[in-house]
């Protein structure tokens, strides 16, 4: 009887059998990732998130056929600002009367410049405390960030200025997207959303100079960082190559950061 072949990408012995990892117990086949790297695959886990991802599909076909239904009410209706304006005329009627439109309008318009100068304040507000969890929940990830203190060579700041638009707070979460815009994924935690870790390792992994902003490839030489990233005196310190890498907005950040002394920029 023939050897049975695996028909995915997992990692094979030397007599074709699939190589399992230990997983919290569980004995997990290992999955070859298209770039080579290996991860424990959790069939169980996967099942589970797309039998979920299909019930939300489902939901969204469903309330997508409720909008088409909803809308064949308005067949017909070649110039919705007519019908619209004919509407407002039927409302403005009063004892078999036409009241003025254009007065009806100016009240209208002062009801609204009312209501607009209370709640500007509130959305204002609102929009500043949105930053203030913007900044905590992203600039604090990245300033605790174990990769970035084990792993990269250039200081925590720079890092958010060159990946900090690729992260974003959905419903207080941290989402992460690649350069096209399409969101990171985990590659152990098949279907679910990349962590903050995860993510960022990821875009470092994908970025086109990563040898040069992490530590033991593109940090060593004079003006290498230790290992707590910083030189002499206690001063941040990146190579003058390390800054022609880095794109225009991690440039003036780090240009700012010498302006103030707090980095050197080495030759």
């Amino acid at each position: 009887m023939p050897k049975e072949t695996a028909t995915m990408p997992f990692k094979l012995d030397a007599n074709g059998a699939i190589v399992t990892q230990d997983v919290n117990g569980q004995k997990l086949p290992v999955f070859v990732h298209a770039d080579g790297k290996e991860t424990a695959f959790d069939g169980d886990s996967t099942i589970a998130t797309i039998s979920r991802l299909n019930g939300e599909a489902k939901s969204h076909r469903e309330r997508a056929e409720a909008a088409e239904t909803g809308l064949k009410a308005f067949e017909g209706i070649a110039d919705p600002a007519a019908a619209r304006k004919a509407l407002d005329v039927v409302k403005n009627l009063d004892d078999k009367k036409l009241v003025d439109a254009g007065e009806v309008e100016k009240v209208k318009a002062e009801a609204i410049k009312s209501v607009r100068a209370e709640y500007e304040p509130i959305v204002a507000k609102a929009k500043d405390l949105e930053g203030q969890l913007y900044g905590e929940k992203i600039g604090g990830a990245f300033a605790r960030s174990k990769f970035i203190a084990e792993k990269v060579a250039v200081p925590v700041d720079m890092v958010q200025a060159t990946f900090g638009g690729r992260f974003k707070v959905v419903d207080g979460k941290t989402v992460a997207v690649d350069v096209n815009g399409q969101q990171i994924f985990s590659r152990t935690r098949h279907g679910e959303p990349a962590d903050f870790e995860e993510a960022l390792e990821i875009l470092v992994d994908t970025y086109p100079h990563k040898d040069r902003i992490l530590k033991g490839s593109g940090a060593s030489g004079g003006g290498a960082q230790g290992s707590n990233g910083q030189g002499a005196g206690g001063k941040k310190s990146i190579t003058r190559a390390q800054f022609n890498a880095m794109p225009p907005e991690a440039q003036r950040a780090a240009a700012a950061e010498a302006n103030k002394g707090t980095t050197v920029i080495t030759d």
